[in-house]
């Protein structure tokens, strides 16, 4: 009865799907707001919503943060390593969230033991684990580590579990760093459990869920312990937990606020066929997304997009995290990856937009911390969001964004504390997309329709670009070298030490024998000595600390007379000094390299001078062509 009367997507194939992701804060802080956003869309949407691991107030103590340094401690071995009689019991995902919450009615009759029952030494779970572990690596697309079907249930938290039992497990914990970190997961997601649902019945089934995957985390990290390894893909696995931690919690929230909700887990979505045929097609030498192919994040779309048609007129609560690939998720994506599943879930139902929720209203022109006259940017390109992705600005990763433009979805940035912000939105086209926002959304008063006529004039006359940002943390290296008989290798050597050394550089200037680079700050300081050492066998090496890098980014720039002369002259005014210079390798940025001291300074002047919104309305004449 109760369930008849729950807020459902709709079944008609005519209404729009809209894709939301909501990163980890959103996730551990508002998730009331999230529930109320969602409810908003469902009478002219089909919603689907993808998650991050939840965060905390500080990042250090987010949930992938803490995963992986569970695996780290896992591989620090203590002064003696006891046999563990864990009983750890891996959970169990269901596929949907309604009667029998969490799937109860499907379980092995091995899941439904008692949650206080131990496990009898390695004989049972922990050499399920290892097994798994091992399995995990050999096959192209295993199932997750965590599901291996006959496992006992974990122990409860007031049961006296197999970790203490015999005294063994007591003092692997002792020793054992990991324990502890799993046990702040655990802690952290049971309060956030308790807050965020109220019913009893489903809020004890919700904890019982958590306390299952947390104990199943614990005996997988205590297999590869025993076995002294964490290859990628087990790695993978171990932050996977994160993102099936929060989608349940958020399943559970919708369901307790009248919203029928499916909780979709993509451990398997990637199947060994998929895998075969992307190593098979994939360069051996490649480095990055590289390695996977256009044609695999194709499939990949298709089949997301089908899983989430199944759930019917349930509410789709998917996981970022979309199992092992090859290679590795991490190396290949990095962590990022949540953003790129959405991506692919938008592509992959043909969604009318995706919608990436943050904690802030959208884009602006600068950071509004650092210059308050930063304004709103309510349309951008996807070139222009990149660079700004690129020199500081968190929009959306390049590569996640290329999926879904090369679709012709646009995508919408808006903040979960502030539902009713238009926010930003980025258009394949950008006139297209004008047009669409002035006329018809109803999100611009008419005072700022004629504000935003104004800024698009300024900009199509090449009069303003579009944001400012800054890249802070940078060195700048130099490298100079006498020896010009051998000038011919002596790019081929610098970036051939750190492409070993595994470093990104920002921005370059060159010369015949000199080469500048600014790059991020190597916070190692035996990787930083070691490059440098390695640096010094090519040439003269100088290092100036403390730097930043300060963007000027517009899409019309590159037909813009004066932009750097504008730029560099209101800097000089401000007594900036300027280290490196770089322009052409965008022709949508100007960037330089400045003292991080003047970092908030140099933003402020060069928003006053080259993003200030022109007082009038800008009309041709024979005053405005001759400027």
């Amino acid at each position: 009865m109760q369930t008849e009367q729950l807020i459902r997507n709709s079944t008609d194939e005519s209404v729009p799907w809209v894709v939301q992701k909501y990163g980890g804060t959103s996730v551990g802080k508002s998730l009331d707001s999230i529930c109320k956003i969602v409810e908003s869309y469902i009478p002219n949407s089909r919603v689907a919503l993808v998650c991050s691991a939840r965060s905390s107030s500080t990042k250090a103590l987010g949930t992938t943060n803490l995963l992986l340094q569970a695996s780290r401690e896992a591989l620090q071995p203590p002064s003696s390593r006891p046999v563990s009689a864990s009983g750890s019991q891996t959970p169990f995902y269901p596929k949907r969230v309604g009667s029998g919450f969490f799937g109860s009615d499907d379980r092995p009759a091995a899941r439904q033991t008692s949650t206080g029952a131990p496990a009898n030494g390695m004989s049972g779970s922990m050499m399920s684990s290892i097994s798994s572990l091992r399995e995990l690596d050999i096959r192209s697309a295993s199932p997750s580590p965590f599901t291996p079907s006959g496992r006992r249930s974990p122990p409860s938290p007031t049961t006296p579990g197999a970790n203490q039992s015999n005294g063994w497990g007591q003092r692997e914990k002792e020793e054992s760093g990991f324990h502890e970190t799993v046990d702040l997961l655990k802690k952290g997601h049971l309060e956030a459990a308790r807050v965020a649902v109220k019913a009893g019945a489903l809020r004890e089934e919700l904890e019982d869920e958590i306390i299952r995957d947390c104990e199943g985390l614990r005996g997988f990290l205590q297999a590869a312990q025993i076995i002294d390894e964490i290859s990628p893909r087990s790695q993978d696995s171990i932050v996977g937990t994160g993102e099936k931690l929060a989608c349940k919690i958020v399943a559970a929230a919708l369901r307790d606020r009248g919203l029928d909700s499916e909780i979709v887990i993509l451990d398997n979505i990637v199947d060994a066929a998929m895998s075969s045929a992307e190593s098979t097609s994939a360069g051996n030498g490649d480095q990055g997304v590289a390695q996977l192919g256009q044609d695999f994040y194709d499939e990949l779309s298709k089949r997301l997009g089908e899983r989430i048609r199944e759930c019917g007129d349930r509410i789709p609560v998917v996981t970022g995290y979309f199992g092992p690939v090859p290679g590795s998720l991490l190396a290949q994506i990095g962590r990022g990856y949540t953003d790129l599943c959405a991506a692919l879930c938008a592509v992959g139902l043909s969604a009318s937009e995706l919608q990436v929720w943050k904690e802030v209203d959208g884009i602006f022109t600068a950071d509004p911390r650092k210059v308050p006259s930063a304004r709103l940017v309510p349309i951008i390109t996807p070139d222009e969001a990149a660079e700004l992705t690129y020199y500081g600005s968190e929009v959306i990763h390049p590569f996640t964004m290329e999926q879904v433009i090369r679709a012709k979805i646009p995508i919408r940035i808006k903040n979960v504390e502030n539902p009713l912000g238009g926010g930003t939105i980025i258009y394949p086209d950008t006139e297209q997309g004008l047009a669409r926002q002035i006329q018809g959304d109803g999100e611009l008063n008419e005072g700022e329709v004629e504000d935003e006529e104004r800024i698009e004039r300024a900009k199509k006359e090449g009069r303003m670009p579009t944001a400012v940002t800054i890249k802070d943390s940078i060195i700048v290296i130099n490298i100079h070298s006498n020896r010009k008989t051998i000038s011919h290798g002596f790019l081929a050597r610098i970036f051939g030490t750190l492409d070993r050394a595994g470093v990104v550089v920002d921005l370059i200037s060159t010369s015949e024998v000199h080469v500048s680079m600014a790059m991020q700050e190597i916070h190692n300081k035996k990787r930083h000595d070691r490059i440098i050492r390695d640096l010094e066998r090519i040439g003269d090496v100088t290092v100036s600390l403390d730097m930043a890098i300060l963007s000027l980014v517009g899409r019309n720039m590159r037909n813009a007379i004066g932009s750097a002369g504008l730029m560099f002259m209101s800097l000089a005014k401000a007594a900036v000094n300027i280290e490196m210079i770089s322009q052409g390798a965008s022709e949508i940025n100007i960037s330089c390299v400045i003292e991080n001291k003047d970092a908030v300074r140099a933003l402020n002047v060069i928003h006053e001078s080259c993003l200030t919104i022109p007082v009038s309305p800008i009309r041709p004449s024979k005053t405005l062509q001759a400027v």
